[in-house]
């Protein structure tokens, strides 16, 4: 594959009203680096439900703004809180993988259905346009998510480490890590920027790379400044994309 061939994909998590000052200075900071509209947001319907998007009509005005000009536009869960009980391999995920915010991990298929329909309509009567995709929060899914997916017409999905079209997830369109932060403890933060660091190099031969911020994240300084290092570091050889473009 030609260099030039190489993507990018940048992605700004947990979009809610709540977070506003905070994916402000995200989206600056993605756009100095790839310029303007070339990454994505996830939309949280309702942050942990104390940040309803359809009780925010200011953010609703500016998603809308940011769809318009090109900025992709993801359903990110509903809650993006998990509220299950786990068993098995699943309790470890929901332990150490994120601190209670892997709402889909032990949803039913009913209920993930449910979750899933309602923020596509949500989003998409607020941005007047088609969904991007759908990422569950903190990129887990359990049988029941899965098969929900494949049911509700989106046209992407992704988790830690692949990029699908719901329905075909056999038949990954993208494979390799996200380069993403911790910011919830001095360890976690400490493991990511040296992740992140070794991604500089490790990943630079993947066609395509995915790298995803938090709001967190602009607590640090640290992190600011390894994410800044990072979409530097990539974008000198992979273009700035769109998910969308994988499916062309």
């Amino acid at each position: 594959m030609r260099v030039s061939e190489r993507r990018l994909l940048a992605s700004i998590h947990d979009v809610a009203p709540c977070f506003e000052s905070e994916v402000d200075r995200l989206a600056d900071l993605i756009e100095a680096r790839l310029g303007p509209v070339r990454y994505a947001m996830l939309v949280v319907p309702d942050h942990w439900g104390r940040a309803p998007l359809l009780q925010a009509p200011a953010f609703q005005a500016r998603l809308r703004a940011w769809a318009e000009r090109g900025v992709e536009m993801f359903v990110h869960g509903w809650f993006h809180r998990d509220t299950a009980e786990h068993q098995g391999a699943a309790s470890f995920k929901a332990r150490h993988m994120t601190a209670g915010e892997g709402e889909f991990l032990g949803l039913s298929h009913v209920d993930a259905l449910r979750r899933m329909q309602d923020g596509k309509a949500l989003v998409e009567d607020v941005i007047g346009m088609p969904a991007a995709g759908f990422i569950a929060p903190a990129w887990l899914y359990g049988p029941g998510a899965m098969q929900a997916l494949a049911e509700c017409g989106f046209p992407l999905a992704e988790d830690h480490f692949r990029v699908w079209r719901p329905g075909h997830e056999d038949t990954p369109l993208a494979k390799g890590p996200v380069v993403t932060w911790a910011s919830r403890s001095t360890m976690r933060t400490a493991s990511s920027l040296a992740f992140a660091a070794l991604a500089r190099s490790a990943l630079q031969p993947l066609p395509t790379v995915r790298l995803a911020v938090h709001p967190g994240d602009v607590s640090k300084p640290s992190i600011i400044a390894s994410v800044d290092a990072t979409l530097r570091a990539f974008s000198r050889r992979h273009v700035p994309g769109r998910y969308s473009d994988l499916l062309k």
